[in-house]
């Protein structure tokens, strides 16, 4: 791992910081001001080292006589992009921590500070920092389509034994899965990567135009015809002609399609003369042709020159595992688009979005990244932050039983309901020796009864006594399971650290 970069005018902060890193086994370098900082970094560049040299996090001062450390941090994220710099500023320097955030910090850390504190902020900037290493990793190996999940596998594999040949392609799909991009690839590994690739969707073009889009017409065929144009074919000879929503097709144009991809040739509209065009047809649709054809409102014979070869699109909600995947792409891409720093997000956050069903698909789930960059306020996105739609769809318990590998169950993943202490203590004492199951049931017979009795009291608050009960008996487990570090207690819990705070506030647990 990369060391931590320490940069402070002040001896006493780096030797601290030093030490505290050393007894983390953490490795530092550290400088008296930002022009040492720069220099070394330019070393490293002119070096050939460039961002696989260099800092894992970066730790820098405000106020520094000679440069200030807004400056460094807008030059250093100039440079590199991906990398968490945490910086630190006195209570008086809020409007400076602002600003820093603005400007891409990772956090900021008040001074004076606690030194376990500040080692686990560093360590938290760590994690993102790996995480996001190995995310841009398979960006950079997967820049067309990304997808682990073996059904987008199984898509892959299609379009690898599809490269060579020309044959017709149907893609079918739920709206917004991806089919215009499968369209796209299997013209890009193709013998006809070099000719052009052209799009159309046939249900946005009115009736009475499509026949003009796809095959052209003469001057003087219509009203406003002033001119001979080329339709969509004669664009698209020698390449690739996509035809999405192939299913809304007017019937008597499916007519005039068949014949193209029977012999090859057709007539533009108003003109006598056939026009022969070289071109490979991938049609998509996200309805059931079979249906359409039994319904009469699609050909049959044309429906079985197109269904060749047919690849059918998963939804997201059947690929969850790809979720995380997507998210941080969608997240970087979305920042390009805008300028701005990339947003990063919490394992929590992602359990919640790949337990949520995605009735738009991955579509649905690039705008919901774009939302998030624009409104999330911090730059780790956290469960709180998520669009509605998604907040009030998957509860928390939910997100919990269908979060991906590694991901934090979500805050309501555990019974809203607290056990009285003897109870708790035969629970813990139960699990230690490997009876969950019997730990589990008094649990829930301990639970039964405390709730019972509060009831035959003849109380009205049972619901909320019982709940802060639990929750504080919950949060002081996790604090004292990580020695009171609180950042790590919340991604044990699976909640955001500005919840935990407010949690310890609320239950008065200071």
């Amino acid at each position: 791992m990369k060391p931590i970069w320490i940069v402070d005018d002040d001896p006493s902060i780096r030797f601290v910081l030093e030490k505290a890193l050393l007894r983390e086994h953490l490795a530092s370098r550290s400088f008296t001001n930002p022009r040492e900082v720069l220099d070394a970094l330019a070393d490293l560049d002119d070096a050939g080292a460039g961002a696989d040299s260099g800092p894992q996090v970066l730790v820098s001062d405000i106020r520094m006589p000679g440069g200030s450390g807004l400056e460094l941090l807008a030059k250093v994220k100039a440079r590199r992009p991906g990398l968490p710099v945490i910086v630190m500023t006195a209570y008086s320097d809020l409007d400076s921590a602002v600003s820093a955030f603005q400007g891409g910090a990772f956090e900021y850390l008040p001074k004076p500070f606690d030194v376990t504190r500040a080692v686990e902020l560093i360590r938290r900037a760590l994690d993102e920092s790996l995480r996001e290493q190995v995310a841009e990793e398979r960006l950079v190996d997967t820049p067309e389509m990304l997808g682990q999940a073996p059904a987008m596998q199984d898509v892959f594999r299609a379009i690898g034994r599809l490269s060579q040949s020309n044959v017709t392609v149907l893609i079918t799909g739920e709206s917004g899965t991806g089919k215009e991009l499968v369209a796209r690839a299997l013209h890009k590994h193709s013998a006809r990567a070099k000719g052009p690739f052209v799009a159309i969707n046939t249900a946005a073009i009115p009736k009475d135009l499509l026949e003009s889009e796809l095959f052209g017409h003469e001057r003087g065929a219509f009203t406003g015809a002033q001119a001979q144009r080329r339709g969509r074919f004669e664009q698209a000879e020698g390449g690739t002609l996509f035809l999405d929503e192939i299913g809304d097709m007017p019937l008597e144009l499916q007519t005039r399609l068949l014949r193209v991809l029977s012999d090859g040739q057709f007539y533009r509209v108003g003109g006598h003369s056939a026009v022969k065009v070289s071109v490979r047809v991938i049609a998509a649709t996200h309805q059931n042709l079979e249906q359409r054809v039994r319904e009469g409102a699609f050909r049959e014979d044309l429906f079985h020159r197109l269904n060749v070869i047919r690849l059918r699109l998963p939804r997201l909600a059947e690929r969850r595992e790809d979720i995380p995947m997507l998210t941080r792409h969608f997240l970087q891409h979305s920042a390009q688009q805008l300028g701005v720093e990339p947003k990063r997000i919490s394992d929590a956050a992602l359990a919640r979005l790949a337990a949520f069903d995605f009735p738009g698909n991955v579509r649905q789930l690039e705008n919901i990244c774009h939302w998030l960059t624009v409104m999330a306020s911090a730059q780790v996105i956290e469960p709180e932050d998520l669009p509605p739609e998604v907040l009030e769809a998957v509860p928390a318990a939910s997100a919990s039983a269908a979060a991906t590998e590694g991901a934090a169950a979500a805050p309501s993943a555990v019974p809203a309901v607290p056990l009285a202490a003897p109870a708790r203590a035969r629970a813990l004492s139960g699990v230690a020796a490997g009876a969950e199951g019997a730990a589990a049931s008094a649990w829930d017979a301990a639970l039964l009864t405390e709730a019972q009795h509060l009831l035959q009291s003849g109380r009205t608050d049972v619901w909320d006594t019982l709940t802060q009960r639990f929750e504080a008996r919950l949060i002081e487990a996790a604090l004292a399971h990580t020695h009171g570090r609180r950042i790590e207690a919340a991604q044990k819990l699976g909640i955001g650290r500005n919840t935990l705070t407010r949690k310890i506030q609320e239950l008065g647990l200071e």
